[in-house]
């Protein structure tokens, strides 16, 4: 069992609420910490056909049958169960928190079913692939930087000391077959995993719907609404721009980004840390991996992200902004291993435009040293690893 950031934040919610769900894309270790964290509680699978067809054609009844709580775990099959939850919770009464533990990964699903039917009574929560400080607890955290972004964050794979030959592939075919099959508007598989395969040579870059419409064959529309479900499935994240009173013209699309960087290297048919030190992709790899340890690290202390990149039409960039209450944190995201000058180009530009300190400015690179120099801080990637890092940071 790897030790798991949110579960402080889980427990510290069923002490307060009456339901909590914890959300996250398929694999990413939901199942496994509820039970760890709750092991009283019945465990109810409604994959099972047979639970389903129960808890569809009698909630009430089922529900009853868990008088003291359960998990119920993929609860987006049963959507009917929503609106009874919300009834069995209030006839409950506030004063018993922690009644019910639903765990899902099809995001798209449980929400609107969570904002009809059960606001206020719950709490959201999201889990992702292991982050780097998790992995950092385990004997893995000697691995190269190439190996880590072959490798992603999927626990199996570090469970059963497995290949990401071993499970990417399998992984794939199962959130397209199993999940994507579910959504209406989706009917030509085989075009839906080329778009997939184009969004993870696209990560780390602009959003470009018009491009990756083209290259599918598919329309505008068509794009838009399946970056909308990978987003929402927690395949990628869209990192949005950020906009200041600067005067300048700025970049309005966001940058796509995939949560794991195992998953899109699979995608991308990199199979070893060899193939990707040379790879085309890497830079954007390791941008990638950076943007989605920020995220996670969020996450996993039950917070929403608030980072932004920025970019200006004349061709001025940040990598990341990461904002506290007024306070803005510029990070630029290298991955050489060597510092240059060039790496500091981003931040004195905006440091220079903002009338900022470079002291709080940020490098995170590819290398092992950390260094402070006059035009900011620069910083190992597996600092990454440590447990105060990011909150001491940023």
């Amino acid at each position: 069992m790897f030790t798991r950031i949110l579960a402080t934040k889980i427990k510290a919610m069923a002490e307060k609420m009456p339901i909590v769900a914890v959300l996250g894309p398929r694999q990413s270790g939901k199942t496994t910490l509820v039970k760890e964290l709750f092991p009283n509680y019945p465990y109810v699978n409604l994959e099972a056909l047979d639970v389903r067809d129960y808890a569809q054609s009698d909630p009430r009844g089922f529900l009853a049958d868990y008088p003291n709580g359960a998990i119920f775990d993929e609860a987006q099959n049963v959507p009917e169960l929503f609106s009874y939850l919300q009834v069995v919770a209030d006839e409950r009464g506030s004063n018993k928190p922690g009644q019910f533990i639903i765990t899902g990964s099809q995001n798209f699903l449980l929400l609107e079913q969570i904002t009809q039917s059960l606001a206020g009574r719950i709490a959201l929560l999201n889990l992702l692939p292991l982050s780097l400080e998790e992995l950092g607890l385990t004997s893995y955290k000697n691995n190269s930087l190439e190996q880590f972004l072959v490798d992603g964050g999927y626990p199996r794979l570090y469970q059963n000391h497995l290949q990401p030959v071993d499970i990417y592939p399998d992984y794939i075919q199962t959130y397209i077959e199993r999940d994507i099959r579910k959504i209406k508007n989706v009917h030509d598989l085989n075009t839906f995993q080329r778009f997939l395969k184009l969004c993870a040579s696209c990560t780390g870059q602009l959003l470009n719907l018009s491009s990756l419409a083209n290259d599918c064959g598919i329309t505008h529309n068509t794009a838009k609404s399946w970056i909308s479900l990978l987003e929402t499935s927690f395949i990628i994240h869209l990192l949005r721009p950020y906009h200041s009173n600067t005067g300048k013209q700025l970049i309005k699309s966001p940058k796509l980004y995939f949560y794991d960087t195992g998953l899109a290297c699979s995608l991308l048919n990199i199979k070893d840390s060899e193939q990707l030190k040379t790879h085309y992709i890497r830079g954007h790899l390791f941008e990638t991996l950076v943007i989605s340890e920020i995220v996670k690290y969020y996450y996993n202390h039950g917070e929403k992200p608030d980072i932004y990149f920025w970019r200006d039409k004349t061709g001025n960039e940040l990598d990341c902004l990461i904002k506290h209450g007024e306070k803005l944190t510029p990070l630029e995201i290298k991955s050489g291993k060597t510092v240059v000058a060039d790496y500091f180009n981003g931040l004195n530009y905006w440091n220079k435009l903002n009338n900022s300190d470079p002291k709080n400015s940020q490098v995170l690179y590819g290398g092992d040293q950390n260094q402070q120099r006059k035009q900011g801080n620069i910083s190992s990637w597996r600092d990454l690893m440590k447990d105060t890092f990011l909150k001491d940071n940023f």
